[in-house]
């Protein structure tokens, strides 16, 4: 647990923006999947610009907070970003008004297939799970150290796994030659973002550490990722 003074179930204002920021990027980068850009031969979804920062803010939570508050914010971005595709489809099946003609564009961001969805929230889930047991794990192991390694690392087994999830199922039937670019693509340019950004992690994560007085370690803990509550 924390060296600080603050109570274990205690969930500070700090702890609630970073959480709130997270469930942001997730649900952003969900939309933003639905536009394409070249960045020279290769293409990729509009969605790579914001989801690695839920990744490094992942990152943040398990290295100040622990893993088992970083368990719960996945939990809600699981949740929030189930609620909003479930009211999207709600509301495209609301009639439209006559005189709007932009039903077709609605239904172009917000018409994602159930496979396409699934397979999203799925590899999130897991991918983040594992982002967060690979950091709390090595700062036990490395009591501490080596930041900057540890964030690389939890990152790419992150993304890895998010990729080997995502992938396969979303573009089923694509071949295993296009499957493989995918899903190296994605992990190499999200864990280089990861590697640019992090003087502004490690810094986030100084004055978090600072500001709380708390810097979490998470001895004797259980890793179920469906113990949500146990905070």
């Amino acid at each position: 647990m924390g060296n600080g003074s603050t109570d274990g179930r205690t969930l500070s204002v700090s702890f609630m923006l970073m959480a709130i920021i997270f469930n942001v990027c997730l649900i952003a980068s969900n939309l933003f999947e639905t536009k394409l850009f070249m960045v020279g031969n290769i293409a990729l979804t509009g969605g790579v610009i914001i989801f690695p920062v839920s990744y490094i803010i992942n990152d943040c939570l398990v290295e100040v907070y622990g893993y088992r508050k970083a368990r719960l914010v996945i939990w809600t971005g699981f949740v929030m970003n189930f609620f909003v595709v479930a009211t999207a489809q709600i509301v495209r099946l609301l009639p439209a008004a006559p005189f709007w003609d932009g039903g077709p564009h609605f239904d172009y961001v917000f018409a994602m297939a159930p496979r396409v969805t699934a397979a999203s929230m799925l590899a999130f889930f897991c991918g983040s799970t594992v982002n967060a047991w690979i950091m709390s794990r090595m700062k036990v192991a490395s009591h501490g150290k080596r930041f900057s390694l540890r964030a690389i690392v939890s990152s790419a087994g992150g993304e890895t796994v998010d990729s080997l999830i995502f992938f396969p199922i979303a573009f089923f039937g694509l071949g295993i030659k296009e499957l493989l670019a995918l899903m190296v693509t994605q992990v190499v340019l999200k864990t280089m973002y990861e590697v640019i950004i992090l003087p502004v992690t490690g810094l986030v994560v100084r004055k978090l550490k600072k500001f709380e007085g708390v810097d979490t370690y998470d001895t004797g803990i259980s890793y179920n990722p469906f113990k949500v509550f146990d905070i």
